[in-house]
């Protein structure tokens, strides 16, 4: 009896609740210690210290006046702390990045810099936090299931982008871009990345596989033509809507015209 109640005193003691915090505490924190130096030891196993330094001096030359001198951000370009080196592979690599102008959305453009130079910027980048990596070469072959990938296309993307990637408007003169000759690395970082306004499909949304058999389906629409013959730019039933109503409709009322002259 006496035991309970010292239990009981003890657990109604203030200094009871304080050790369940600290305890607390010290077990998340330090999970959370061993996570991220796990993930800090990945990424400082991927790039030499030389490719980061490098990476730094093209970052400051090019990118820093937006993106700040820490990658911190400004007021005329977001943080790029956690973004990833695939991130920077997309943006820079598509010729989006560095940006001409403010607008709505960045259009794609010549690319200015060479595959090196990207891979440097992206090494530093990657440096900062851990963010999305560029992908791996194994998922980006078109050898995965295009049945499956268009099946996924047209659950997840064909809203935007059409339902055979030949892009379509957004509002507030935002566009999904067409996707015909996009390459599969570059599709790949825009999924896990979600660039513009593209939402991010991470490994939770779409595996790796998955992604693969998007990208499939995606190469496979690139080198089959339409069944159907000519497809008006792919662009859906409002265009071949109005094809028909402007050229079949209006060569009905030409030859109604012309029948009804022609008796006269």
């Amino acid at each position: 009896m006496s035991l309970r109640r010292r239990l009981n005193g003890s657990r109604r003691s203030p200094l009871a609740a304080t050790i369940v915090i600290a305890a607390g505490l010290l077990f998340s924190g330090g999970g959370f210690a061993v996570a991220t130096s796990v993930v800090e030891s990945n990424v400082a196993t991927a790039y030499t210290a030389d490719q980061i330094a490098e990476g730094k001096k093209l970052f400051l030359s090019n990118c820093a006046s937006c993106h700040g001198l820490n990658s911190e951000g400004t007021k005329a370009g977001p943080s790029l702390i956690g973004v990833g080196a695939a991130s920077v592979d997309f943006q820079v690599g598509s010729g989006r990045m560095p940006g001409q102008g403010s607008g709505p959305q960045l259009p794609k453009k010549t690319v200015q810099f060479t595959e090196e130079q990207i891979g440097l910027m992206a090494a530093y980048v990657a440096s900062l936090a851990p963010g999305p990596a560029i992908p791996d070469d194994k998922y980006l072959e078109a050898t995965g299931d295009a049945a499956h990938g268009g099946e996924l296309f047209r659950i997840n993307c064909a809203m935007c982008h059409n339902a055979v990637g030949a892009g379509g408007a957004l509002t507030e003169g935002k566009y999904a871009p067409v996707l015909k000759g996009v390459s599969a690395k570059h599709t790949y970082e825009a999924m896990i990345t979600g660039p513009q306004n593209m939402p991010v499909f991470n490994d939770s949304n779409l595996t790796p596989t998955d992604k693969q058999d998007i990208i499939t389906y995606l190469a496979y629409m690139d080198e089959n033509e339409s069944a159907g013959g000519y497809a008006l730019a792919s662009l859906g039933p409002v265009a071949e809507g109005l094809f028909v109503w402007i050229f079949g409709l209006g060569g009905i009322i030409g030859i109604t015209v012309w029948l009804a002259a022609k008796s006269n």
